[in-house]
């Protein structure tokens, strides 16, 4: 007489949820396979025929219906596996970790192979561990926290133009590119293709500079300029004058800019005092990253000048002018989204920081 068949036990929700797996195209081939076993099961389907009917050795079903009776929906899951056995010991690795961040004898970094060297583990090892930490010895970011006694008033005029502009009014950021260079390759670079990238030599000639004024329209993004061999204040006051003509006569202009000593010149102040439509906004000491013109200039950089080969100044200067006029037909503007007060938090944490790392220096010397 055969054993009879022992009926697996579903509700009728975990039917539902089971019956979602098998016909979701998201779920996994696993997922599905072990769905269809319990269900299987649950339909009075034997151990020998479910196998059959998933494709799997009877001991695979005994597995999973064993696992669904214990946990329920859960036990179809995979388990955790404890893995193999670590082959590198904990003080290796805080080795590794630690040590990170102090430079070795005569040397201003580690470097993944003098880390492994030094800890006697392999370069994947220490590669692994310094990822798994952030941990990047090779990249340095550049900055510069300002010592302008009035950093915060500035700050917050400048800020606030760019989260609250002002009606009937337009904001410029203003600025020059100054030493724009038009050189030329001493040979010419093979074009980028497919399986190769664009080559170009390291030496060059240099043909000249030239000085790109620009004032970036903060709402719609448009760009006002004008090229000059030099950068004075004259050329300065030759491009408001411009601004001047260019713009909506009924509108007031609040220029951002930096704190240069062409745009405090005497001139430049008598100027601005006989049009009062002219309203300055100097950005804090060495917080050029406040006006927005400094992100074009860097696309300016990119996309014409960084890469290119010119054979004379004019040839620079009619580059620019088309990118220039290409882009105003289509203006991308450069929206300021972060607040005030979160850019003001992280410059007093960086601020305490550097404070911290001064006092250490004095303690060691």
């Amino acid at each position: 007489m055969s054993r009879p068949i022992k009926t697996l036990e579903v509700d009728s929700i975990q039917r539902q949820e089971l019956d979602r797996i098998t016909k979701s195209h998201k779920s996994s081939q696993r997922a599905v396979l072990r769905a269809r076993i319990i269900l299987l099961k649950a339909s009075g389907f034997s151990q020998k025929d479910t196998a059959a009917a998933v494709g799997v050795r009877p001991r695979i079903v005994s597995k999973w219906c064993g696992r669904f009776s214990c946990l329920g929906l859960a036990g179809l899951a995979d388990a955790k596996r404890q893995g193999r056995p670590a082959s590198i010991s904990a003080e290796r690795k805080a080795t590794v970790i630690a040590e990170a961040v102090r430079p070795p004898a005569n040397r201003k970094r580690w470097s993944v192979r003098a880390m492994a060297a030094h800890a006697g583990v392999s370069v994947g090892t220490v590669h692994h561990l310094w990822r798994a930490n952030d941990i990047k010895p090779h990249m340095t970011r550049t900055f510069k926290l300002s010592n302008d006694k009035h950093f915060e008033e500035k700050f917050w005029d400048v800020i606030g133009l760019y989260l609250d502009p002002p009606h009937k009014a337009l904001v410029l950021c203003c600025d020059e590119k100054s030493q724009c260079q038009a050189l030329e390759r001493t040979q010419p670079g093979l074009p980028l293709g497919i399986g190769h990238i664009r080559t170009k030599t390291h030496d060059y000639t240099r043909h000249g500079t030239v000085t790109l004024f620009a004032a970036l329209d903060y709402l719609d993004g448009k760009i006002i300029s004008r090229t000059a061999e030099r950068h004075t204040h004259r050329q300065w006051l030759d491009f408001l004058k411009q601004i001047d003509r260019e713009t909506n006569p009924h509108l007031d202009l609040h220029l951002i800019m930096d704190n240069y000593s062409t745009h405090k010149h005497p001139a430049v102040a008598k100027w601005l005092a006989k049009h009062p439509r002219f309203h300055p906004h100097f950005t804090p000491t060495s917080s050029s990253w406040m006006n927005l013109v400094e992100r074009f200039f860097r696309d300016l950089t990119v996309d014409v000048v960084r890469d290119g080969s010119f054979k004379s100044v004019k040839e620079l200067i009619d580059d620019i002018q088309a990118y220039l006029a290409e882009r105003n037909l289509a203006p991308r503007r450069y929206v300021w989204r972060k607040q005030g007060a979160e850019i003001l938090d992280k410059i007093h944490r960086a601020r305490k920081v550097m404070d911290e790392v001064k006092l250490n220096n004095n303690k060691t010397t």
